[in-house]
């Protein structure tokens, strides 16, 4: 049997791997999803996975310790945000990449923002200057404490 990627909710931070089997058990009690599959390959009704990711965010200490900074997430952003729209001050419930990834923007700290429905539709894959719209925060690496994590 071969092995699968797991990587993190958000899929941008690799946690290792499992055997084939592992991946298939983690996909069936729903604790993941398939992130990239074989083409045309499937195992029973999964798709079969080269790599899977986390439906929850797995928080690992180890990653800050070693870049002394909190690992990226997407709930990390909203509560950056304090769930508040960076173009409008509503209330947020979605991310929005300020560089949009299609004109080589990052999913990172620095280039997401918490962002309502409407503000996220209206700015679609522009830039806020383009799309008429004005950063109301800067966005920037939160603390821990921030984000609501505690070190041991």
């Amino acid at each position: 049997m071969g092995q699968v990627l797991i990587l993190n909710a958000g899929g941008e931070q690799v946690l290792g791997t499992v055997t084939l089997r592992h991946a298939i058990g983690m996909l069936y009690r729903q604790v993941a999803r398939v992130h990239e599959a074989v083409p045309g390959a499937s195992f029973g009704p999964y798709p079969l996975p080269r790599s899977v990711e986390l439906v929850r965010y797995l928080y690992t200490r180890w990653v800050y310790e070693a870049t002394g900074r909190p690992p990226y997430s997407r709930e990390g952003v909203l509560r950056r945000d304090q769930r508040r729209c960076a173009y409008c001050g509503a209330e947020a419930s979605t991310i929005d990449h300020v560089v949009p990834r299609s004109k080589g923007g990052k999913t990172s700290w620095t280039n997401c923002v918490a962002a309502c429905w409407p503000c996220n539709n209206r700015k679609a894959d522009k830039t806020p200057a383009q799309a008429g719209l004005r950063l109301r925060v800067e966005p920037r690496v939160p603390s821990l404490r921030e984000i609501g994590v505690r070190l041991r």
